[in-house]
């Protein structure tokens, strides 16, 4: 009923235009020039029809087929979880799962009924599988799709209706795809269609163009149609690239190294922020991050699993291996071999270093809680989970929710064009310095400088995670009465005992208070947020008392009920386990 509604409301707007008939004048100019008309049945029709079709490539994840796309919202299970899909963001969010772990067997549910939408904007309901895969069947993979993606109309643009007599009979105004695609299809053969020039067009790449004519919109058009990747396959990890373009790619920018791993074994944190750079002629160059330059060869293939990408180095044998580039895009790789085997590398181009301003606004748009800070190679534990407002005009605190610091901030460039943060904080010497960044996201900040052993890690937390469902339940739960440690493990070693008849009580203002007896023994922070990588975090600190100091850490939350909370700690020497039970 919904699809015949809509098919009504766009055939209604198409009659609406050709009845309007005014006082039946001949129309040689409009808006003072000669009108070029457009016949329905032409090149040029289906060329502007292609342009305004549905894309239903962007969620080949889900459906595998480009000749269509799910209609938001719809729901899935992902390896087990339940997403709610609302939007292309939310499509992400499967991807991400998926990347989880990357040689397991995805499996991907899909709650039926579903509706789809196909290029001309039709709708179909779906009842089940078996017949949601019998139409992707009928898609050719590999962009034989009814759309053309690489350009697209910018709105709103008007619209003349002609008889063959050359006489005006209609005006409209499109807003959208859907609307020019359905105006479109409404055409009989003979019909004639003027457009109101000039019109803009933007390219995939966000630049506009303006064209004045039938020939010259046709002709911007037609040339966008190959000039980017349109992805109309189905393997949604954008390795659809022949060799030479791999390559390109390859060699175009440094690579920094996120992560390794090497026969089971974590190497993340000997090779991060190691440089590596391509060059054409086959030869690869790794700078350590004490600046020593490693040399290499590299060489490339494709199979069908996808391209493989060959590093061979005198030292660097953890690298020396035949990867599979398992995915490519958003300025990452990811390369996997079997046997557990990983690297993830982040490509470093000019334009995506950021400079000073980014680095300010982005200190100012939130809070930032201290993940790490080393001061000349010793850690400094007691400011774990302490909170910096950066704040206009140059002022900055700190806070354990208890007492706050106050001092001055300022950010420039060091002697090696970096972007620094310079803090100044009297109350609190561990933290003033300045710092160098070295790695920026939206949610993370990192600077050091490794010859003399400093270091600072933020983590961002907007409005305290105020609209985080989970954090604030979390939160709730543990600030309702005492809380005991119903087991503490470091290794193998079990030491509950320790903490046995201690009782923990959370309150808002982010402080612990542990009580023997009913008598307050010890306070201390504790914080409950979600980090940059999306994971549930406990933040726990009781600065450098040799009993809770063994707690003091930034613990990953494992398990949660409102009556416990299982949060566990792994370092490359052992895994720490730590359970609260609640009294």
């Amino acid at each position: 009923m919904k699809k015949l509604i809509n098919n009504l409301m766009y055939m209604a707007l198409f009659a609406m235009a050709l009845n309007f008939t005014s006082c039946q004048e001949e129309f040689e100019e409009v808006n003072g020039g000669t009108q070029e008309t457009i016949e329905a049945n032409s090149s040029t029709a289906l060329l502007i029809e292609k342009t305004s079709s549905k894309d239903g490539s962007y969620d080949n994840i889900i459906d595998g087929a480009s000749c269509f796309a799910l209609k938001f919202p719809y729901t899935v299970e992902v390896n087990g979880i339940e997403v709610i899909i609302d939007s292309k963001e939310d499509l992400q969010t499967v991807e991400d799962i998926f990347d989880e772990v990357d040689v397991d067997e995805d499996i991907l549910e899909i709650l039926f009924p579903i509706t789809i939408t196909y290029a001309d904007f039709s709708e179909l309901v779906i009842e089940n599988k078996e017949q949601l895969r019998g139409l992707a069947a009928e898609c050719v993979e590999g962009g034989d799709d009814d759309d053309i993606e690489c350009i697209d109309f910018v709105y709103p643009i008007t619209l003349f209706t002609f008889n063959t007599d050359n006489q005006q009979t209609g005006e409209v105004s499109v807003e959208s795809d859907e609307q020019l695609r359905r105006f479109f299809d409404g055409l009989e053969e003979g019909d004639l269609v003027s457009i109101q020039f000039p019109l803009t067009l933007k390219k995939f790449d966000g630049t506009e163009i303006v064209v004045n004519s039938n020939a010259e919109l046709a002709q911007a058009l037609e040339m966008a149609k190959d000039e980017c990747d349109e992805d109309d396959d189905d393997d949604f990890n954008d390795d659809d690239f022949d060799e030479e373009r791999f390559d390109f790619c390859l060699t175009q920018c440094p690579w920094q190294v996120r992560e390794v791993q090497r026969d089971g074994t974590n190497h993340t944190d000997q090779y991060l922020e190691y440089l590596m750079v391509f060059t054409e002629d086959g030869e690869v160059t790794v700078k350590d991050r004490e600046g020593n330059v490693l040399n290499g060869t590299w060489s490339s293939s494709f199979t069908d699993r996808g391209p493989l990408l060959t590093l061979e180095f005198d030292t660097l044998v953890d690298f020396n291996l035949e990867w599979l580039v398992y995915e490519i895009g958003d300025h990452t790789i990811k390369l996997y071999a079997e046997g557990g085997n990983k690297i993830i590398m982040k490509q470093l181009c000019e334009d995506d270093r950021p400079g000073p301003d980014t680095l300010r606004e982005i200190l100012k748009e939130c809070e930032w809680i201290i993940k790490k800070v080393k001061n000349q190679g010793e850690e400094i534990d007691r400011l774990l989970g302490f909170e910096f407002k950066f704040l206009p005009e140059g002022m900055v605190t700190l806070s354990d929710g208890e007492t706050t610091s106050e001092g001055t901030w300022e950010i420039g460039l060091n002697d090696d064009e970096i972007p620094s943060l310079l803090i100044t904080m009297g109350d609190e010497p561990g933290v003033s310095f300045d710092w160098p960044l070295r790695d920026l996201d939206n949610h993370r900040l990192k600077f050091y400088v490794e010859e003399v052993g400093y270091e600072l890690i933020l983590q961002r937390v907007c409005d305290d995670n105020a609209n985080d469902g989970d954090v604030v339940e979390i939160r709730t739960a543990l600030m309702e009465g005492a809380w005991n440690v119903a087991q503490y493990k470091e290794g193998d070693v079990d030491k509950t005992d320790e903490f046995t008849g201690l009782d923990f009580y959370f309150n808002e203002m982010h402080r612990v208070q542990v009580d023997e007896n009913d008598n307050p023994i010890i306070e201390g922070l504790w914080r409950v947020i979600r980090n940059h990588d999306n994971h549930l975090k406990f933040y726990l600190n009781f600065a450098n008392d040799a009993k809770f100091g063994e707690i003091t850490d930034d613990w990953y939350i494992e398990s949660v009920t409102a009556d416990r909370i299982e949060l566990v700690h792994e370092d490359e020497n052992s895994t720490e386990t730590l359970v609260f039970e609640k009294q």
